[in-house]
């Protein structure tokens, strides 16, 4: 059993949907980061694979702490991250999301 307080990460993939790379990196620096980080997030990476050898999974992965799963789980379950996720839909595509257990090492 893990304890109450075990850090939490955000995992998520997606990408840039044809022809929105402008507006998808102006809306990732102003408005994406900074408000996660508001909403109690502390984004830690962004990874972009210029090369893909399967064109179907997605090029970007981005990672984000919370302290425990409760404050994620309110985190996620905010309007605010709602109306920024949907934001964020307007941008890219094959997004996909997952929580886990900080271990310390590289987790996809």
């Amino acid at each position: 059993m893990l304890p109450e307080k075990t850090p939490v990460k955000l995992i998520m993939n997606w990408n840039i949907q044809y022809g929105k790379d402008q507006e998808y990196f102006e809306f990732v620096m102003r408005e994406w980061v900074p408000a996660t980080t508001r909403l109690g997030l502390r984004v830690l990476g962004a990874w972009f694979s210029v090369y893909a050898h399967d064109p179907a999974q997605p090029r970007i992965m981005a990672e984000a702490h919370a302290e425990d799963l409760p404050t994620m789980r309110a985190i996620l379950n905010s309007a605010e991250w709602k109306e920024l996720h949907e934001r964020l839909l307007e941008y890219v595509e094959d997004y996909s999301q997952k929580v886990v257990y900080v271990n310390g090492d590289f987790q996809l």
